[in-house]
């Protein structure tokens, strides 16, 4: 019971993580290479409270919990 329990919930984690993860916009989108290096010095300050910075916390917490429930499933194996 409580590793079918455990199964939906990692199932569950992986298409979260999934989500998550093509939600986030990529490396290259937005101003230039060359510009884009001094722009984020700049204006970093503020990025854990714009969308991406609130994605990639997501996706840290998300992936450590996919992590947990892939370690406890195979160690319920044993």
């Amino acid at each position: 019971m409580l590793e079918l329990i455990l199964t939906i919930v990692h199932v569950v984690l992986a298409v979260v993580l999934i989500a998550v993860v093509l939600f986030q916009s990529g490396a290259q989108q937005g101003l230039s290479g060359s510009i884009a290096g001094g722009a984020e010095t700049f204006f970093g300050k503020n990025k854990a409270k714009t969308l991406d910075g609130i994605l990639a916390k997501c996706t840290a917490v998300v992936a450590v919990l996919f992590i947990a429930t892939s370690l406890a499933l195979f160690l319920m194996q044993k």
